[in-house]
């Protein structure tokens, strides 16, 4: 079988940073995208030239955290696309500086193709830590990208502490199982510490909780008021956590 030329070109693509952490869940409403963004944010921070990827073609919204219009997100484009300079050390990559917010409805096969030819045609070569949101589910476009890139990703697992979320995780765990994942980092969000013990039990990496603060809802539009946020000691210790798990 011949392999598809965007994905070699992702796989080399992604082989740059020294770490790219697949930031996925099985449910919506688990904040998942708003962890992805304080993860990239912290990271680059603290120092380290740090990509943001958000894969959501569906409902797009890092950029709405991050409080940035669609029109003033501009790509270069050399040998492929680089992604745009929010903060000195923070790259950024979303579909809606092409779209400009206006909603596309990809399915099955068109989904996956346009997958594959975000992250061939983006290139990360100055990054070292790589935070790439994916959309919630497990669908087929999901779970080709999960296999394909198992050798290169470190999957980052969002949960709150709730029994429906819980249900949906535990079969999201068995699939990363099956194809072969040994380190599965978790991360629980709108929580107390309680997922540690489950986190436990399933054999996944806890890397620590987030409270939920009414206030993120203030801070979300304004990079500024979510580097002042109360949450930000709590992603600095998951960050902390993260940083011994790299490729290989």
């Amino acid at each position: 079988m011949i392999e598809d030329p965007r994905t070699l070109k992702a796989i080399k693509n992604l082989e740059s940073p020294r770490s790219v952490y697949l930031v996925v869940s099985s449910k919506g409403g688990v904040g998942k995208t708003t962890v992805s963004t304080l993860l990239a944010l912290v990271s680059s921070i603290e120092g380290h030239s740090t990509g943001l990827l958000d894969l959501d073609f569906v409902n797009p919204s890092t950029h709405i955290i991050l409080g940035l219009d669609p029109r003033v997100i501009k790509y270069e484009e050399e040998k492929g696309v680089k992604p745009y300079m929010v903060l000195d050390n923070l790259y950024y990559f979303t579909i809606v500086s092409y779209t400009m917010d206006n909603p596309i409805a990809l399915r099955g096969g068109d989904a996956s193709n346009a997958l594959w030819e975000i992250l061939a045609i983006v290139r990360w070569n100055n990054v070292e830590n790589l935070y790439i949101d994916t959309p919630p589910g497990i669908g087929d476009e999901h779970l080709d990208i999960l296999y394909r890139l198992r050798r290169i990703v470190k999957p980052i697992v969002v949960a709150t502490p709730s029994r429906l979320a819980l249900r949906s995780i535990d079969r999201l765990v068995d699939i990363l199982r099956e194809m072969g994942y040994g380190e599965i980092l978790f991360i629980e969000n709108m929580g107390n510490g309680l997922l540690r013990s489950y986190a436990i039990e399933k054999k996944l990496i806890y890397t620590g909780f987030i409270p939920y603060i009414s206030e993120i809802e203030e801070s979300i539009g304004s990079i500024e008021k979510l580097l002042k946020s109360d949450l930000l000691s709590y992603v600095k210790t998951i960050y902390k956590n993260l940083r011994g798990f790299t490729r290989g």
